[in-house]
């Protein structure tokens, strides 16, 4: 499987990630992976030991030459977001990730890569089977959960580490140098309302809305492509204002960290407002399609008649609820007035759900700034609450604040402008990495972050080239050989 990837240069690199995609690890449910890599440590006769949270740390003496360099730790999660798209048919908890080279870039079939962050965990695969790559005492610390409650990072016990330096190998662009992360608290609504016979004289329909781009939370919020569940929402509330709306189900997005790429939901009319109704639908539509032009210009609609469901909401439930997600903030809060071009605040309304007399709404809220963070989460929860929904503030976890003063920053920036006769650029981004909350437990490490080059994380779209690979892998090489001496 995947013969064609694993011909890529690095080739230690690419087989190494083949192998690790042929194993399902979605978020929270790692357990294939963890005994994965832990079969990986240990049949390298390396010291290999799995957390109480499942987290797996390998340990590697130095090389020789390297044993008075600073212990480095290298750092990487085990877990992959999944999304494919609609049409495609495919089971992650069972598949391996189908892959293939377009060009420059490795591809998966209808589905997400796994890229992210496949590739740091691959790469430190490479090392540590490796007998001639130089470097000093290695712990490689492949941490879980990343993607969806950074449970790994939140439990990994203190004491356990002993290295000074960390390499967080999850960065997506191969001329950044990241030192710095927003931190992030889901935002999840909920409530239950009352269904009501479907009034005599119904017609029904499902409304399909699809061909979004999706994409990363964090990375592409700045990027103000279109959410499934903000364009639904907009097309049921006209209708619901004009046409006597009444909504039976609404399923959109799917990841909390994702931007919801797809929404459905089934609805009746009065038969004699069928016409009016549909007509005013892709009238709206066609607005949102010229509003989007530029960025979502495979966007489709798609209204179906189908049999009358027996049940629909209440109308005043209904109501509240298209007010409430109307009135919620969704996409870019705001900037950061200190690094240009940096998101500090942003939510995603990733994913809403509305059936069987239960709804629930779930958003990811990001910032670089606690206090503005919890500015947006409390106008959320307003929103949510003013519509009658309970509201719950969860798996809260802090940024990374940036330390333009750290030793391992001067190694980096050095060699990258050494290497390519060019400053790297040197940035905080707007997703979640582990660095602040490992940052935590281990106070005195001095963290870094970098990758290669990866397009379309969290989506299907999702594609990692195979040039800027081979950039940042001779990049990690030299950094390696390049980690300062002990004090």
């Amino acid at each position: 499987m995947n013969e064609e990837i694993r011909a890529q240069e690095p080739t230690n690199v690419w087989s190494n990630f083949a192998d690790l995609n042929e194993v399902p690890r979605p978020s929270k449910k790692e357990e294939r992976v963890i005994e994965f890599i832990k079969n990986f440590g240990k049949g390298l006769n390396l010291e290999t030991l799995v957390d109480k949270v499942g987290n797996v740390i390998i340990k590697k003496p130095a090389t020789k030459g390297m044993e008075n360099s600073k212990p480095v730790v290298l750092q990487s999660h085990l877990d992959m977001v999944h999304q494919k798209n609609s049409a495609t048919n495919f089971d992650f908890d069972t598949q391996g990730i189908d892959m293939y080279v377009d060009g420059d870039w490795v591809r998966a079939k209808g589905t997400t890569l796994g890229a992210d962050n496949g590739l740091g965990v691959a790469s430190i695969m490479a090392i540590l089977e490796s007998d001639t790559i130089e470097h000093p005492a290695l712990e490689a610390l492949f941490t879980i959960d990343e993607e969806t409650g950074m449970t790994g990072a939140k439990g990994l016990e203190e004491g356990l580490l002993k290295g000074e330096i960390l390499l967080n190998l999850d960065t997506e662009e191969d001329d950044e140098i990241g030192i710095g992360c927003a931190g992030g608290v889901d935002v999840t609504a909920t409530k239950s309302y009352l269904e009501e016979n479907t009034p005599e004289g119904s017609a029904a329909f499902k409304i399909s809305l699809s061909g979004l781009k999706g994409g990363h939370s964090g990375m592409d919020i700045i990027k103000g492509l279109g959410n499934a569940n903000k364009f639904m929402n907009r097309l049921l509330f006209d209708a619901n204002e004009n046409y006597g709306l009444r909504i039976s189900q609404i399923i959109g997005g799917s990841l909390r960290n994702a931007i919801p790429r797809e929404s459905e939901a089934i609805v009746t009319v009065d038969d004699l407002q069928v016409k009016a109704f549909k007509y005013e639908v892709n009238e709206i539509m066609e607005i949102i399609k010229t509003e989007f032009a530029q960025l979502e210009p495979n966007m489709e609609l798609e209204i179906t008649e189908i049999d009358v469901p027996e049940k629909v909401m209440e109308e005043t439930a209904q109501e509240a609820l298209l007010k409430g997600v109307y009135s919620a903030h969704n996409g870019v809060y705001r900037m950061s007035p200190e690094i240009e071009g940096l998101v500090e605040t942003s939510n995603n309304i990733a994913k809403i759900e509305v059936k069987d007399g239960k709804i629930a709404i779930k958003c990811l809220t990001r910032s670089s700034v606690a206090s503005s963070k919890d500015d947006l989460a409390n106008s959320l929860r307003s929103a949510f609450e003013l519509s009658g929904c309970n509201v719950e503030l969860s798996g809260d976890y802090p940024g990374w604040a940036p330390n333009r003063n750290s030793a391992i920053l001067t190694v980096l920036g050095e060699l990258y402008e050494k290497m390519h006769n060019e400053k790297a650029d040197i940035a905080a981004c707007h997703a979640g990495l582990e660095c602040g909350i490992i940052g935590q437990h281990y106070p005195e490490m001095d963290m870094i972050s970098f990758g290669p080059t990866i397009r379309g994380a969290h989506s299907p779209d999702e594609r990692a080239s195979i040039s800027s690979v081979q950039k940042y892998w001779k990049f990690l090489l030299e950094i390696l050989k390049n980690i300062p001496q002990k004090n």
